[in-house]
Formats: structure tokens, sequence, C-alpha cells
């Protein structure tokens, strides 16, 4: 089973994400896919890491989540975005490769007998960016979600702390 959470900054997905985890599993894991960029970032997840307790399995990977033992598992992917920045770096910014690097995880881990939470970010529903850099990674991020939406059993956009279901 594939869920897909998304929605804007602070929307409450991370925090749906995780009851709907607690909700299917007394044990579930959670998966960080973020590389601490900065000072700021850091205290970022920190608070994520306090919001979790005793009763999680934490893995931190930045690449290659489909490697980590999620089979039979409910697994929290937290989140897109920061994952597909790390394909981003790493492919030196071709998008081709980038999203091609990502759609193979997506359909490795849709191998594994695994309930999957992804939570990812709705970054293309504001202003456009200012730069080039910036336009290609806010379309990157809109095909990604395309892709990962159109094989996920259900889609929840988070608007304002509110569940809304898509699919």
């Amino acid at each position: 089973m594939l869920h897909l959470i998304t929605g804007g900054v602070r929307s409450g997905k991370s925090r749906y994400a995780h009851e709907l985890a607690l909700s299917l599993s007394p044990q579930p894991v959670y998966v960080a896919t973020a590389k601490i960029w900065d000072e700021d970032f850091g205290e970022r997840v920190k608070r994520h890491q306090q919001d979790r307790g005793p009763e999680w399995t934490n893995f931190e990977e930045q690449l290659q989540v489909s490697a980590l033992p999620l089979e039979g598992r409910v697994a929290v992917i937290d989140c897109v975005t920061l994952w597909l920045t790390n394909f981003f770096v790493h492919y030196q910014q071709d998008i081709d490769a980038t999203l091609k690097g990502l759609q193979q995880e997506i359909d490795l881990l849709r191998q594994k007998d695994a309930t999957l939470i992804i939570v990812t970010n709705e970054i293309g529903m504001g202003v456009h960016a200012d730069t080039v850099i910036g336009r290609k990674f806010t379309d990157l991020q809109g095909w990604a979600n395309q892709y990962i939406a159109r094989h996920a059993e259900k889609v929840v956009l988070m608007v304002s702390g509110i569940a809304v279901p898509i699919k």
C-alpha cells in the first residue's frame, strides 16, 4: 500500500503521516531523507526527531531508500522534496537523470511488502521561482509528485492541518 501525503509548508503533512503510521502499526519506521545543509535546517530536523517517540525505528538515507529493511513494516518516508534535492545534487542538476533516479527508487519501493507513507511538498502552488535552477526544480518536484501519485492507492492533500482526500 502506498500513501502520498502532500501539501504546503507547515500544512500538517508530517503530523498526519505520523498519526497514520501509528494507527497502522505500534512500531512504525521513519525514513529521513534530509541532508542537513545549515544550522536552521538542523534545528528543524531536531524538532521532527523530538516529535517521534521510542516506538519508532529511525533510518537516515539520502538516496537509496529502497535498500532499507522495510519489508512487513509501516514506513513514513519524509520527504520527497529533500530526497529529490539529493538526487538533483548527485546528478549535477540533470533533470532527466534526477527524475529517473527517483522513479527507479519508487518502483523498487513498490515491490516491497510494506505500507509506505510518503510525504512531499506542493512547491509549485505559489509564485514562480526567481532563478532558472529554481524553476527547473519546481518542475521536477511536480513531475515527481505526479509519478508517485499515479502509483499511490491513497493521496491526501493537507491544507491548514486538515486532510483532504484526493484519491
